[in-house]
């Protein structure tokens, strides 16, 4: 008998993945060892131009209806956002369909929901779409690295942010310039606050911790900055360093109270030696570097949005749900058995680049320097640019806690001899 597949959403994901299951038909059939059928889709408005031809009778705009049926056997959902997305996926499991979806902001803020509803079904909840597209990562945590203990997840999980940070690195573009540029191309929507500002990449970073760390983590665990205010001095000055700056989504066994290992996880700007494997990801791309006691120090790379690849995705979870329906299986659920303590920002260790604009005088240094020792951040390089009127220390602190660093700053800011201090950016990567 055939697989009945219903999709939900026929946009920009949902119309590439309606096409590949129709151009490609023979070959799911083959490898899921029954053929799949896609039963209905459900869409806004009947008459909204599609850049796929859904078969006649097939399109609807009662998704609950089509979810609800109970001869469905699998829904893709790829509608995004919250509501009705949440109604939606839970009703389907409850009908008894799995799941395949893309949504990244549902998964962060309520997965456990959604984990739960799949668990009481007895079907399968597959995601691998909401995180860096078509790279395939959360199957490599979920499974592949389930024998080993990782300790470091680092990557670049935003393409919108990534482009124009290298193009104010290759081109010495502005943010704005390189926003305007980025929205042009269609990597930038109209209103890119979910990308400038880091929520996109939160939301990925949640469900990133999660997977790792077998520990529940929501968007609101997660500490966040965008690169809204990074300027082309910040990135002149990374190129000084030798280093690139980048939108970096970080989750890492840290130090908790209690004595036990913590989860940090948090999504900043930062510095990145040109040498680190991250530094070399250009244009729009994705990137995700795994680090594990067993395995090491892995690398995912790709295509971290758009249609195609995001559909390629959808689909690697569309056969694997359907060979555990086939064979009345399911495939791994929740892991949340290390319950681990989500570390607050103030306590998390890191390292940071500060600028400073100074008075061009004798002492300047040691008051400096002074203000450093006093909050117990060590300094690892500082050098002077600019004389006069342009005079700037420029500060690489050894690791700190954010705490520690704001203490630093705002005794800065209250000294005669600073005139201000123009940016501070984490750095991340091994010191040197």
């Amino acid at each position: 008998m055939p697989l009945k597949v219903a999709v939900l959403g026929c946009g920009v994901v949902g119309s590439q993945v309606v096409r590949l299951l129709g151009e490609q038909s023979g070959d799911l059939a083959a490898r899921v060892g029954a053929p799949v059928e896609l039963a209905g889709v459900a869409v806004r408005r009947l008459d909204a131009p599609r850049d796929v031809d859904v078969p006649e009778g097939l399109l609807t705009t009662d998704a609950l209806g089509l979810v609800s049926r109970g001869d469905i056997d699998v829904v893709v959902e790829v509608i995004g956002g919250i509501e009705p997305a949440r109604t939606l996926i839970l009703a389907a499991l409850d009908a008894g369909a799995s799941v395949v979806t893309a949504n990244k902001a549902l998964l962060a803020e309520d997965g456990p929901t959604l984990y739960e509803a799949a668990e009481k079904a007895g079907r399968d909840l597959y995601y691998e779409a909401a995180v860096a597209g078509a790279i395939p990562i959360l199957r490599p945590l979920r499974e592949s690295l389930a024998g080993d203990k990782v300790t470091r997840v680092l990557g670049i999980v935003n393409g919108t942010t990534n482009f124009i940070l290298d193009k104010m690195d290759t081109h010495g573009a502005g943010f704005e310039e390189a926003l305007e540029e980025a929205q042009a191309l269609g990597y930038a929507e109209a209103d890119p606050t979910a990308d400038v500002e880091g929520f996109d990449a939160a939301a990925k970073a949640a469900i990133l911790a999660s997977l790792a760390f077998h520990t529940r983590v929501t968007a609101a665990d997660v500490h966040r900055e965008g690169i809204s205010d990074v300027t082309a001095a910040d990135v002149r000055s990374a190129r000084d360093m030798g280093s690139v700056v980048k939108l970096l989504a970080i989750a890492e066994l840290a130090p908790a109270n209690g004595g036990e290992a913590g989860v940090s996880v948090r999504v900043h700007p930062a510095m990145i030696p040109r040498t680190h494997p991250l530094a070399s990801v250009r244009e729009a791309y994705n990137a995700v570097f795994v680090e594990s006691e067993a395995a090491g120090q892995l690398m995912f790379y790709g295509p971290g949005a758009g249609g195609a690849p995001t559909a390629s995705a959808v689909l690697g979870d569309l056969v694997t749900v359907a060979r555990n329906h086939r064979q009345g299986a399911r495939g791994v659920g929740e892991s949340a058995y290390a319950d681990r303590a989500v570390v607050p920002m103030g306590e998390t260790r890191t390292r940071y680049h500060v600028a400073i604009d100074v008075d061009d005088r004798a002492g300047v240094l040691a008051a400096v320097a002074t203000a450093f020792a006093t909050h117990g951040v060590s300094i690892q390089i500082v050098r002077q640019e600019g004389r006069g009127d342009d005079a700037q220390l420029v500060v690489v602190s050894h690791e700190a806690t954010d705490a520690q660093l704001s203490a630093t700053v705002a005794e800065l800011r209250g000294m005669d001899i600073v005139r201000d201090v123009t940016s501070v950016m984490r750095v991340e990567g091994t010191e040197e």
